[in-house]
């Protein structure tokens, strides 16, 4: 049996529009790092991301979507999101198994490819005080805006729980 193709960007906007999400996005050139997205902070208001997709030693995984300027110190979170002793970056090959995506293109919205929930969505509370957050939708030439409590829902339409936790400094 083959795993089934990771979802589309198109996809991902069906599924907000059922869900009754508003969402707007701004095509751009790709942008791998916080670095290169600094430019389109005037195009585009609200809180924008950083995401660290990371494991523990039992091999759970994890996706830390932070506020982009925000630090987060890999020898101490593990404590705060429940991982089994520190954590680590994940290898591309499950970020692409289970997000769905690549590095450069890791995203909250990656979440709609982990079907089967093997991954623990932490949401940064200092991000979630924005009223838009700002998301690549499965790729990074591209970025879509949607409202903070929708992206609660959205998570929640995918399977996923997420913890909102003070994850940074």
């Amino acid at each position: 049996m083959s795993k089934a193709q990771p979802k589309t960007t198109e996809d991902l906007f069906r599924f907000l529009d059922e869900l009754g999400i508003e969402h707007k996005t701004k095509r751009h050139a790709p942008v791998f790092t916080v670095a290169e997205s600094v430019a389109l902070r005037d195009e585009i208001p609200g809180g924008h991301t950083k995401n660290l997709f990371v494991k523990d030693k039992k091999d759970n995984y994890f996706l830390l979507t932070v506020e982009e300027n925000a630090t987060v110190d890999l020898k101490t979170v593990h404590q705060t999101i429940g991982a089994a002793g520190k954590v680590s970056f994940g290898k591309p090959e499950k970020l692409m198994e289970y997000l769905g995506v690549i590095p450069g293109a890791v995203t909250a919205f990656g979440a709609i490819n982990d079907t089967e929930g093997k991954v623990k969505i932490i949401l940064d509370e200092a991000l979630m005080q924005f009223d838009t957050i700002n998301c690549h939708p499965l790729s990074n030439d591209q970025t879509t805006s949607i409202a903070s409590k929708d992206m609660l829902r959205f998570m929640e339409a995918t399977g996923h729980a997420p913890l909102v936790l003070k994850v940074t400094a």
